[in-house]
């Protein structure tokens, strides 16, 4: 019988060969087995054990887990060095999250300060997701994007800002960025485009003369 994580890591990346492969060269799979552990013992009031144990996990695998994480099954780490995953961060089921990642908080109160991931979400390489925020299901976050905004269901976010650029399926365009958050770089490309589209326009409307020969009256006439 296959434990859960041998076989998410199977079924996600194509360089798996074998299953003692996964046992023995998985990072991911390795911290992932250290966090069961850690978070039982956090759960049951063990604290400095719990941090101990995460800490050394952290030394073997290059992934850092907080014990008080909360993360559902079918969760799998891609190469997995450089994650970091904060005490009061909540990961769905089958969720999956590749190098570099960070679920941080922005705040140094207590409580809830870190974010909640729903279940099937993708979080490419280098992605830092901030804040208590939630990212909605079968979303995907786009590598190095630095998202602090509340993202919903079935979107693709990309940027930094981060900013929705697909949701449903279907192109999405929301020059305020995501949940709201000014984006002056959506602003600057898209006053850019209209720019262009008023050029290519003038271009057309000048060449139209050219051919009809209304533009050297018109040149004369200026000067």
């Amino acid at each position: 019988m296959q434990w859960e994580g041998e076989a998410c890591s199977g079924e996600r990346d194509p360089a798996a060969q074998s299953v003692l492969e996964i046992l023995f060269c998985y990072p991911g799979f390795h911290a992932m087995r250290f966090h069961h552990v850690s978070h039982w013992l956090w759960t049951n009031n063990l604290r400095l054990p719990a941090r101990f144990l995460s800490h050394v996990s952290r030394c073997l695998t290059g992934i850092e887990i907080h014990p008080g994480a909360t993360i559902g099954e079918g969760f799998f780490i891609d190469h997995g060095m450089g994650v970091v995953i904060g005490e009061t961060a909540e990961i769905g089921k089958n969720v999956t999250m590749y190098h570099g990642v960070t679920l941080g908080g922005t705040s140094w109160n207590k409580g809830k300060r870190h974010p909640t991931i729903e279940d099937n979400v993708i979080i490419g390489a280098g992605a830092a997701i901030l804040g208590n925020i939630r990212i909605g299901q079968d979303s995907k976050i786009g590598s190095g994007s630095v998202v602090n905004r509340e993202v919903p269901p079935n979107s693709t976010v990309v940027g930094i800002p981060g900013r929705i650029v697909y949701r449903e399926g279907n192109v999405y365009s929301d020059p305020t960025g995501v949940g709201g958050t000014p984006d002056p770089e959506g602003k600057a490309i898209k006053c850019l485009t209209e720019q262009v589209m008023a050029l290519e326009k003038q271009v057309e409307e000048l060449s139209r003369k050219l051919d009809t020969g209304e533009a050297p009256s018109r040149v004369e006439k200026i000067r």
